[in-house]
C-alpha cells in the first residue's frame, strides 16, 4: 500500500495528511475522488436532495471586500422580492416535489426584516400543509431572531464563515463591528444551541489563502460537528476591493480542481453530512455541478428566483443563469445526474443524517 493509500485509510486525518490530499494531482487526485465517491455511496447513497433557491433580496448592510452585492457597490440594480413572489416560488417548489427550499438574501438586521421573514415562514408552512422544508441563509442575527424564525418553521440555517482563520478573515472584511469574526462564530454556536441543522462553508482559492489554511478550515468544520456545508471556489467580481489582488489567484481550472478535492476530503472526514454542489463551481466548469456530486456532494440547489431578478443577485463574475424555465431546468438537472448514476430525491426534506443521529 502506498503512502497516499495509507492516508486515505486512516480513521482520522491530521493537518499534514489533509495538506497532502489537497495537493494531490493526476492519479492521486483520481484516487482521492474515487475514495470519496465510495464513502458517499456507502453512507449517503446516490440520491441527490433538492433545495429550491429563492434569492429574496440583494440589499445588504455589509461591505465584505469580495462580494458583488456589498453595500458599497453602486453599480448594481437593487431589488427586494414581494411576499407574493416569494410565495409563488415556494409553491412552484412544492407543486414540483422539491421537498425543500432555501431563502437567501443580503444581510439585514432590523425588526421589520425579522418580522417579515417570520411571517413568510408561517405562510409557506401554511400553504404547503407543513410539508415544505425551509433552510435560511440570512446572515448574522441575534439569538432571539434565530429563535423566532425557528419557531416559525425554519429548521436549517447556513452561515458561511468563508475562512476559519481570523487573520485572513480580517483581510476580507472591513475592520468594524459589522464584520466581526467572533460574532460570526457566535452565530454558528447560537444556531446549534437552538436546534437548527447548522451549516457553514468557506471560499476556496482566495488571495492570501494557503493549502494549509484550507486544511485548517476542514478541521474547523469537523471540530464544530457541523451538519451541512456549502463551499465553492472564490470567483472575483470587478466592483469589489479584492479585485486588486487578482494576480494572486489560481487559474480557473486549478480553483475548480481544488474545490473538488475539498469536497472529497470533507466527505471522507464527515461521512454523513450534507454537502452542496454550489452554483459557483458550475461557473468554472459547465459540468461542475455534476462533478461536485461525483466528488462527494449530495445536495443541489436549482435557482427558482423569478428570472428577471436572477442577474442582479451577482455575488461574483459570470454567475450561471439559465434561460430555461424552472421546469425545463429541473429536467436538465435530472438528465445530468442520471448520466453519472444519481437520481433526484423528490418530496424529501433531505435532512442531514449526522444531525438525525
Amino acid at each position: 500500500m502506498s503512502a497516499f493509500d495509507t492516508i486515505l485509510n486512516k480513521p482520522a486525518l491530521s493537518l499534514d495528511d489533509l495538506v497532502i490530499l489537497l495537493r494531490s494531482e493526476d492519479e492521486q487526485m483520481k484516487l482521492l475522488l474515487k475514495n470519496a465517491a465510495g464513502v458517499k455511496e456507502k453512507y449517503i447513497g446516490n440520491k441527490v436532495h433538492l433545495r429550491g433557491l429563492i434569492e429574496l433580496s440583494n440589499v445588504c448592510s455589509k461591505n465584505c471586500f469580495y462580494c458583488g452585492i456589498r453595500k458599497g457597490n453602486a453599480g448594481i440594480n437593487r431589488y427586494n422580492l414581494s411576499d407574493d413572489k416569494v410565495l409563488e416560488a415556494a409553491m412552484f417548489a412544492f407543486k414540483n416535489h422539491f421537498g425543500s427550499i432555501v431563502i437567501q438574501a443580503g444581510e439585514i438586521g432590523n425588526s421589520s426584516f425579522t418580522r417579515r421573514i417570520e411571517q413568510l415562514l408561517r405562510k409557506i408552512k401554511q400553504i404547503s400543509g407543513g410539508k415544505l422544508g425551509i433552510t435560511l441563509s440570512l446572515g448574522e442575527q441575534s439569538f432571539e431572531t434565530y429563535q423566532r424564525w425557528f419557531e416559525a418553521g425554519a429548521h436549517r440555517y447556513l452561515i458561511r464563515i468563508e475562512t476559519s482563520e481570523g487573520k485572513l478573515y480580517r483581510k476580507l472584511h472591513p475592520n468594524d463591528s459589522l464584520h466581526d469574526f467572533d460574532n460570526r462564530l457566535r452565530c454558528i454556536n447560537d444556531l446549534k444551541k437552538i436546534g437548527y441543522q447548522t451549516g457553514t462553508g468557506v471560499m476556496i482559492g482566495l488571495p492570501f489563502q494557503t493549502v494549509e489554511s484550507l486544511a485548517r478550515d476542514l478541521l474547523f468544520m469537523k471540530d464544530l460537528d457541523i451538519d451541512m456545508v456549502g463551499m465553492g471556489p472564490y470567483i472575483e467580481h470587478e466592483n469589489t476591493p479584492l479585485i486588486q489582488f487578482r494576480e494572486m489567484l489560481l487559474q480557473d481550472y486549478k480553483r475548480f480542481e481544488l474545490s473538488l478535492k475539498m469536497i472529497a476530503v470533507l466527505r471522507i472526514m464527515m461521512k454523513d453530512i450534507n454537502i452542496a454542489a454550489t452554483t459557483a463551481i458550475q461557473t468554472l466548469n459547465r459540468n461542475g455541478r455534476e462533478e461536485a456530486i461525483r466528488a462527494g456532494a449530495n445536495v443541489i440547489m436549482p435557482n427558482i428566483t423569478p428570472g428577471r431578478y436572477r442577474d442582479d443577485y451577482a455575488l461574483y463574475r459570470n454567475k450561471p443563469v439559465t434561460g430555461l424555465n424552472h421546469v425545463d431546468d429541473l429536467k436538465m438537472i435530472e438528465s445530468g445526474l442520471k448520466r453519472i448514476g444519481h437520481s433526484l430525491a423528490y418530496d424529501e426534506w433531505g435532512d442531514s443524517r449526522r444531525f438525525l443521529k
